[in-house]
C-alpha cells in the first residue's frame, strides 16, 4: 500500500457526528422555547437564556409549570434508582446522606434535577426522580462510594431510565 491509498475501514480524523433521531418523545420537553421572562408558578424558576435557573422573579414574568413540577404533579418520573442488598441495612442513613448531598449540589444549579419521592418496598429502596442524568449521576456517586454492582437500562420505547444497585 501507497501512502495515498486508503483501506475500506479509514475514517478521516475529526467528529464523524451524523443526525440522530430521537427514538421516543418525551412529552416533558417544549417543543419551543418558552417567551422571556416565564416563572414556574409551584417552584419560582426562572427561565433566563434559555434555561431554567434559580433567579429572581422578574416582575410581568409569564407563568409556565416547570417539567419538573408537571413530572411531580404527574407522578411521572424520569429515573427509578433502587437499592438493595444487606450494606443498604446496615448504611441506610449514610447512603442517604450521600444521595441528597449530591441531589443539593445538582439542583442549586439545575432547578429541574429533583427527587421526586423515596419508599421502601420488599426490602428495597426505590427513590425516583425528575431527571434521568440525576438518577444515573446519583447512581455512580453510591457505586463509587460502597462499590456493589450497578445496571442501568432505558426500557425500549421509554424515556425512563432504571438503575439498580446492590450489595
Amino acid at each position: 500500500m501507497t501512502g495515498l491509498e486508503r483501506s475500506a475501514d479509514f475514517r478521516k480524523p475529526g467528529r464523524q457526528d451524523r443526525l440522530l433521531q430521537e427514538q421516543t418523545h418525551d412529552p416533558y420537553r417544549y417543543n419551543q422555547k418558552l417567551k422571556e421572562p416565564t416563572v414556574c408558578p409551584e417552584c419560582k424558576a426562572v427561565v433566563h437564556n434559555g434555561h431554567w435557573s434559580w433567579a429572581a422573579v422578574p416582575e410581568g414574568a409569564d407563568q409556565q409549570i416547570c417539567p419538573a413540577c408537571q413530572r411531580i404533579k404527574d407522578g411521572a418520573p424520569a429515573g427509578y434508582l433502587t437499592l438493595r442488598g444487606e450494606f443498604l441495612s446496615l448504611h441506610e442513613a449514610e447512603i442517604m446522606s450521600l444521595i441528597h448531598h449530591h441531589v443539593e449540589r445538582e439542583q442549586s444549579r439545575h432547578p429541574l434535577k429533583r427527587i421526586m419521592q423515596h419508599q421502601k418496598q420488599d426490602g428495597s429502596l426505590v427513590i425516583t426522580f425528575t431527571d434521568a442524568h440525576l438518577a444515573r449521576g446519583v447512581a455512580e456517586a453510591v457505586y463509587h462510594a460502597y462499590d456493589g454492582a450497578l445496571d442501568m437500562h432505558y426500557p425500549k420505547d421509554e424515556v425512563v431510565l432504571h438503575v439498580n444497585w446492590s450489595r
